[in-house]
C-alpha cells in the first residue's frame, strides 16, 4: 500500500550516542512480560486510563462480537508472532503515536511502538523508521528500565540491529533476555535472526529448536523450513514450509508462506513453479512487494523479460532495497542496455550511502556490485572488515571468495569459496563462483563439477552469470577418458586380512550422489511440530 504511517507526533530528539542503539551493548545479564502482555497491556490500560465503559446494548450477545479493527487485528498478529497486514500495521502505529503523546511514560506503548516503527522500515525499505525506532525503544527504557521488566524494549532493540544487519549486536540484546526469560517466545526470532547473519548454524538450530517448542504453528513452522534449507535438506524444507503456508491464519502470513516456497522452487531451478507461488502470494497480500520481487526473477528465467522488467520497476520503486535495483542493473546488462545499466548502478550508490547514514551495513551487497562492476579491491576490504567482525555466514565468505578472485587473488578466495559450498545452502551461485575459482587455478576436474553443479542446480541462476558459466564449462572441454588414475581400482593384495576386493567408500558413494542429482543420504529428519535437532550442523 502507499499509505504512510503519521509522521507525528514525532518522538523527542534521542539523547543516546550518535552512534545508534545497536551498537550501544545490552546490560549484564526478573519480572516477565512478553510481547503479548505488553500489547494487549496497552490496550487495557488505555481503557483503564481514560475510564470508559462500555455500554452493551440489548441483544449484543446473541449477534456476537465485531470484528475486529486494524490496531486489534495487528494486536494478535504481534500476539501470535505472525506478520501484520501493511494497513493494520499502519493503523496500529496511529494508534500509539496518539496514546504514548497523551501518556508519555507509558512503557509498553512505547516499546510496541518502537517495534512497530521496525517492522515498517523493514518492509517499506524506510531506513528513516529505524532512527524512530531507536528513539521509542530508549524512550520505553527510560520510562521503565530493562532491569525492572521491561524486556519487550530489549526484544525490539534486538530486531532493530538485524533489521540494520548488525547481527553481533543483534545476539547480545537476545542473550540477554533469554539468559533472564528463557521461555519468553519472542526474544527466539531474533536469536534466529542473528545467529544466521553470523554463520553461527549450529545456535540458529538450537534457537529454532527453543522456539519451535514454545510457539506453536506457522511462524515456528516457517522458521524451521528455513533451518532446513540452510542444512542442505530442501525436500524437509519444503514439507515444512508447505505445511506452513497450510496453517496460516492471516493473509499477511500466508502471503509470507507462499513466497518461501516461491523462493525454495526458484533455488531448485523450477521457475513456473516458483512463479505460480509468487502469484499466489500477491493474490493474498497485494501488498507483499518481496514477492513481487521474487516474480521479477522467476520472469527472468523463463525468457519473459519485457514482464520481468515492468515487475522490477515498480518494485524498485516502492521498496527500493539495494539488492533489487543491483538485480534489475544486472538484467539491463544482460540485455546489453548499457545505459539502463548505469542508471540503476547510481541509484544503488545513493541507496548504499542512506543506508550508511541511517546505521544499515549494507556491505554484502555492497562488495557484490563492486566485485563484478566496480572496485574488486574495494570488495575485498568490505568482506574482510565483515569477517573480522565475526559476520561469517555462507554468503558472506561467498562474496569474499568471490571479491579475491576478482582482485587477481584466487589462491586465498579457494578456502572461503569452498567454506560456502560447504555449509549445505544449495545456491547455485556458490558452486558457480567455486567453479570458476578452480579454472583460474588450473584445477579442472574440480572447476567441472562445480560449474556443473551450479547450473544441474538451477540451470538459470543469473542473467549474467549462468552465461558464462556454460562458457567455462564448454572452454573445459570433457575429461579425459577413463578418468584420473587415482579412480581406478587397485590390484588386490594377496596375503592374510587383505580385502575381498575394491568396494566403493562412503566418500565415494557421496561424491556419486551429488553428481547424479540426488541429496545425500542422511539420517531421517524429525517431525517439524516436534523437536528439530539443533546439533545437526550444515
Amino acid at each position: 500500500m502507499d499509505a504512510k504511517p503519521q509522521q507525528n507526533p514525532e518522538p523527542p530528539p534521542s539523547t543516546l550516542p550518535p552512534q545508534g542503539a545497536t551498537s550501544v551493548p545490552p546490560p549484564s545479564a526478573p519480572t516477565r512480560t512478553t510481547l503479548r502482555r505488553a500489547v494487549f497491556g496497552a490496550v487495557a490500560g488505555a481503557v483503564l486510563v481514560s475510564g470508559a465503559v462500555i455500554a452493551v446494548p440489548d441483544g449484543a450477545e446473541k449477534a456476537g462480537p465485531p470484528a475486529p479493527g486494524p490496531v486489534a487485528r495487528a494486536e494478535a498478529a504481534a500476539a501470535a508472532g505472525s506478520p501484520a497486514s501493511l494497513s493494520d500495521l499502519t493503523a496500529l502505529i496511529g494508534d500509539r503515536q496518539k496514546w504514548v503523546e497523551a501518556h508519555p511514560a507509558d512503557a509498553p506503548s512505547w516499546a510496541v511502538l518502537g517495534s512497530a516503527y521496525v517492522e515498517w522500515g523493514r518492509r517499506s525499505a524506510d531506513t528513516a523508521y529505524y532512527t524512530r525506532a531507536e528513539q521509542a525503544l530508549r524512550r520505553s527504557l527510560a520510562a521503565q528500565p530493562g532491569e525492572r521488566g521491561n524486556t519487550e524494549a530489549w526484544v525490539g532493540l534486538g530486531a532493530l540491529a538485524n533489521a540494520r544487519n548488525d547481527f553481533l549486536a543483534a545476539k547480545k540484546w537476545g542473550e540477554t533476555v533469554r539468559a533472564r526469560q528463557p521461555k519468553n517466545w519472542t526474544v527466539y526470532p531474533v536469536l534466529i535472526d542473528a545467529y544466521t547473519g553470523l554463520g553461527e548454524y549450529a545456535a540458529a538450530a538450537k534457537a529454532t529448536e527453543e522456539f519451535g517448542a514454545l510457539r506453536k504453528g506457522a511462524p515456528a513452522l516457517g522458521r524451521t523450513s528455513d533451518m532446513y534449507r540452510n542444512q542442505g535438506w530442501r525436500e524437509d524444507a519444503l514439507a515444512t514450509a508447505q505445511e506452513a503456508a497450510d496453517r496460516a491464519t492471516t493473509p499477511a502470513g500466508k502471503a509470507a508462506a507462499l513466497h518461501r516456497l516461491g523462493d525454495l522452487a526458484a533455488e531448485r531451478g523450477e521457475p513456473a513453479h516458483a512463479l505460480a507461488q509468487y502469484d499466489a502470494a500477491l493474490r493474498t497480500d497485494r501488498g507483499h512487494l518481496a514477492s513481487l520481487a521474487g516474480r521479477a526473477r522467476a520472469l527472468v528465467a523463463l525468457g519473459r523479460t519485457d514482464e520481468a522488467l515492468a515487475d522490477y520497476r515498480t518494485v524498485t520503486t516502492k521498496l527500493p532495497r539495494p539488492e533489487y535495483v543491483l538485480e534489475l542493473g544486472e538484467l539491463y546488462e544482460s540485455m546489453d542496455l548499457d545505459g539502463d545499466a548505469r542508471t540503476q548502478y547510481t541509484k544503488l550508490r545513493d541507496l548504499l550511502t542512506r543506508a550508511r547514514t541511517a546505521g544499515v551495513d549494507e556491505a554484502l551487497t555492497e562488495a557484490r556490485f563492486e566485485a563484478d562492476h566496480g572496485d574488486p579491491g574495494a570488495a575485498v576490504e568490505l568482506m574482510r572488515a565483515e569477517w573480522g567482525a565475526q559476520r561469517r555466514s555462507s554468503a558472506v565468505a561467498d562474496a569474499l571468495a568471490w571479491s579475491l578472485h576478482r582482485a587477481g587473488r584466487s589462491e586465498e578466495a579457494v578456502q572461503y569459496a569452498e567454506r560456502a559450498v560447504e555449509t549445505g545452502v544449495r545456491d547455485a551461485s556458490y558452486a558457480y563462483h567455486l567453479g570458476m575459482i578452480e579454472s583460474s587455478l588450473g584445477q579442472d576436474g574440480p572447476a567441472r563439477g562445480h560449474l556443473e553443479q551450479a547450473l544441474r542446480t538451477n540451470p538459470d541462476f543469473s542473467p549474467l552469470a549462468a552465461p558464462l558459466a556454460r562458457e567455462a564449462l564448454d572452454a573445459l572441454g570433457e575429461p579425459a577418458p577413463g578418468g584420473p588414475a587415482r579412480m581406478q581400482p587397485p590390484e588386490p593384495s594377496a596375503g592374510p586380512g587383505s580385502s575381498t576386493g575394491p568396494g566403493p567408500s562412503r566418500e565415494a558413494a557421496q561424491e556419486t550422489e551429488e553428481e547424479s542429482g540426488r541429496e545425500p543420504s542422511r539420517p531421517a529428519a524429525p517431525d517439524p511440530q516436534v523437536k528439530p535437532s539443533a546439533t545437526a550442523s550444515p
